[in-house]
């Protein structure tokens, strides 16, 4: 069943981003093909079906045209991935098992690749086909969970500069929850918000998202010191090299993994209100701390 739900959720969300993207012969052309070249390079497209179930489970039914939402969602976290393997960044030379945008096409085109893909998902966003309220509500949400404060980009920015330093509980959480967490924390809080979630329903999957995607970092820190590059489809051992915060440098591979698997515990009790309408969505938890990459 979960197998079933990730494959057509997968195959919704890239109909979506191929019919959303410009094409590699559209001028200028070289844009187009370093756009294309990292969204379609085999993702699993976690966060677009998150969005799409979390629809489902609020409206018992999968909403019409919810999986450009995905999409969406999935050209931010692509763009975020691009500059994240920048040499400014994290300097990676793989991703998703192939070469980085920028090995591929040189480090000015990844940049505006990134940037391209940040500003189609703004004009996809603009053109969801749901009532006005909720749309802008999402636009809210997204740009504010890909943001400074508390969003990606805040966590970005506090993880580079932490690196060779020892971190705090606190501080690592802060990252973790801001870096990763806060964009699938969004995922599904606008999936909701598109299917027309009541507020207390909102909270319940905030709440649900923000336990979820620091499971889900957490996991992959645990990851990065267990799995081999080919495993992975990226450079293996990378956080530690770089003196990175990182769960299992603070506590341990062990507790880091007894850390996830709690929180998704907690996660579970939030979406309780929901019966056996959030099925889905708590198998979706376990596959992301199950997960070997």
């Amino acid at each position: 069943m979960l197998k079933e739900t990730l494959e057509q959720g997968r195959q919704l969300a890239d109909a979506a981003l191929d019919r959303l993207i410009p094409l590699e012969t559209q001028h200028p052309e070289s844009i187009h093909k370093a756009m294309r070249h990292s969204v379609f390079a085999g993702g699993k497209r976690l966060r677009p079906v998150l969005c799409m179930e979390a629809g489902r489970m609020v409206a018992g039914s999968l909403p019409a045209r919810i999986e450009e939402l995905g999409a969406a969602l999935e050209m931010l976290h692509t763009y975020s991935l691009i500059h994240d393997d920048l040499p400014a960044l994290d300097n990676d030379d793989l991703r998703r098992g192939r070469p980085t945008c920028h090995k591929a096409f040189g480090e000015a085109i990844a940049i505006l690749a990134g940037d391209a893909l940040q500003t189609q998902a703004y004009e996809v966003l603009a053109r969801l086909k749901c009532p006005a309220e909720a749309r802008v509500r999402i636009i809210e949400e997204i740009a504010h969970d890909t943001g400074t404060i508390d969003g990606m980009i805040g966590g970005q920015v506090v993880d580079l500069e932490s690196e060779h330093t020892r971190p705090t509980a606190e501080m690592l959480e802060y990252i973790h929850r801001s870096k990763t967490a806060a964009l699938i924390t969004a995922s599904l809080v606008s999936g909701g918000l598109y299917a027309g979630a009541k507020d207390n329903q909102v909270a319940r999957l905030r709440a649900f998202g923000l336990a979820i995607g620091l499971a889900f970092q957490i996991v992959d820190d645990v990851l990065d010191v267990t799995q081999t590059s080919e495993q992975l489809g990226k450079t293996a051992g990378k956080d530690m090299a770089s003196e990175k915060a990182t769960y299992p440098a603070l506590f341990g591979i062990e507790a880091s993994v007894h850390r996830a698997d709690a929180l998704v515990n907690d996660a579970f009790a939030e979406l309780e209100s929901f019966g056996e309408s959030a099925e889905t969505l708590k198998e979706l938890a376990r596959f992301l701390v199950e997960r070997k990459k």
